[in-house]
């Protein structure tokens, strides 16, 4: 888990073809289809960082594989290639170590998957501030909210505004000055797209909601409602809306 503070930026500094690390090594569970990237830590602090340890780069949970005090690699899936961007090539990436269970929670909750890209569709300055403004997609809109949390490029930031018209949906973030300053959103132009995870809690309870509705358990009946209530502790029921 991580907390969507960034640490440091580091870099990608080569590639290679998952098919070119099984012709030297035999594993089990390499994906063919994948690859195997070289990461180099910039000024991350590494002294505590092992074989096995998840990092967040780019907000994509990845496992690290050899590190030394310069880097490591990571193997990526044809999944995680499908559903991010900037993570099969060289170039500069957000990092971010995963948080321990006594750190602060400085950011929100984000698990590391990406849920999809979102396209940068303006940029422009607002007072002391810089405004992004992004295009989600149609199947993660329902979860973006107003005032709410999302990892983009795996750095926490706060909804502004959600708007919706013709079929698309666009939110608006406000990035302080530190926040320009320590990531790479000053080298983004309008028509980039850039990794998004939604609330994990949100999507876990669009998940919940779906799956009562489509077993024809919502909306509940007043009797199902008090019960659910009681099984949470709440003398209040939880009723599903009503004709």
């Amino acid at each position: 888990m991580f907390t969507g503070i960034v640490q440091a930026i580091g870099r990608i500094e080569g590639v290679m073809s998952q098919s070119q690390v099984l012709s030297h090594q035999s594993s089990p569970y390499s994906d063919a289809q994948g690859l195997r990237v070289h990461l180099l830590w910039g000024d991350l602090d590494s002294s505590d960082i092992s074989e096995g340890d998840s990092i967040s780069v780019n907000g994509a949970c990845m496992t690290v594989i050899s590190p030394t005090g310069q880097g490591c690699f990571f193997d990526i899936s044809r999944e995680s290639l499908n559903r991010t961007v900037g993570l099969d090539q060289p170039g500069p990436v957000h990092l971010e170590k995963a948080v321990r269970a006594n750190d602060r929670l400085g950011g929100h909750i984000v698990s590391g998957h990406v849920d999809g890209t979102a396209r940068v569709a303006g940029l422009r300055s607002r007072d002391e501030s810089n405004e992004m403004l992004l295009e989600v997609p149609p199947s993660l809109a329902m979860f973006i909210t107003e005032k709410g949390s999302v990892s983009v490029h795996g750095v926490s930031l706060t909804v502004n505004t959600v708007t919706d018209r013709d079929g698309q949906t666009e939110m608006s973030i406000n990035l302080i000055p530190h926040t320009w300053k320590k990531t790479l959103f000053s080298r983004v132009g309008v028509g980039d797209r850039l990794n998004l995870e939604v609330d994990p809690i949100a999507r876990q309870v669009a998940r919940v909601l779906e799956s009562m509705i489509a077993s024809g358990r919502w909306p509940m009946a007043p009797g199902q409602a008090a019960g659910a209530a009681a099984a949470f502790g709440s003398d209040t029921p939880v009723e599903g809306p009503r004709a």
